[in-house]
């Protein structure tokens, strides 16, 4: 009986993936095939059903990947001596992905696939609720450590600071000549003002 190797097989479904995901980022989701993606990855159907049942199943992937790849920073930030410093990192991390080609178009496609697929939407809202989870407790980690107003509630404002996240796909969808570093520091420099603890008042 053949064994099959973990990383190998890991290695093999992360190739499809991403080549997948250029095809649906420049073709949309309805108009990809997957005879498209089996051409980018350079595989054959077989192959390609042996890893995915289907080309809906390679979208999902994308989503389940990259969820995994946001815990795992998180996960890594959580462990920061400065946790203030940490949660800027993650952010400009994950809004510098807009860089990467093809990403924005892939985050659009997948709101309107949520809007027409249920289970799809509980993914995507599964990702966000845990990102909000990951940021609420680096936001908790500041506020213990006396780095941010503590009038700040985590939670609430883990949702404005994903929020901000989103504010910067959505640019970037609008204006694909978008200045990132600048966008970034702007990004920066609204958190910081946000998160800054409150002097006490005047002669109080």
């Amino acid at each position: 009986m053949r064994t099959v190797d973990p990383a190998k097989h890991a290695a093999k479904r992360r190739a499809i993936v991403d080549a997948a995901a250029g095809c649906f980022a420049e073709k949309g989701f309805e108009r990809t095939t997957t005879a498209d993606i089996c051409r980018a990855a350079g595989i054959s159907s077989g192959s390609l059903f042996h890893y995915f049942p289907s080309k809906r199943a390679v979208f999902t992937a994308i989503f389940t990947h990259d969820a995994a790849e946001t815990a795992e920073r998180l996960e890594a930030a959580a462990k920061a001596s400065d946790p203030l410093a940490a949660l800027l990192d993650v952010v400009a991390e994950l809004a510098g992905q807009i860089a990467q080609p093809g990403v924005v178009r892939i985050v659009l496609e997948a709101a309107a696939q949520a809007a027409r697929d249920d289970e799809f939407a509980q993914l995507v809202h599964r990702n966000d609720s845990a990102l909000r989870d990951g940021l609420a407790v680096l936001l908790g980690r500041a506020v213990d450590a006396g780095l941010i107003d503590p009038g700040v509630e985590p939670r609430a404002a883990a949702g404005w600071v994903a929020g901000l996240i989103d504010a910067m796909i959505s640019r970037a969808s609008l204006d694909p000549g978008l200045d990132l570093p600048a966008e970034q520091a702007i990004l920066r420099t609204i958190l910081i003002r946000f998160l800054r603890p409150v002097p006490p008042p005047a002669g109080g």
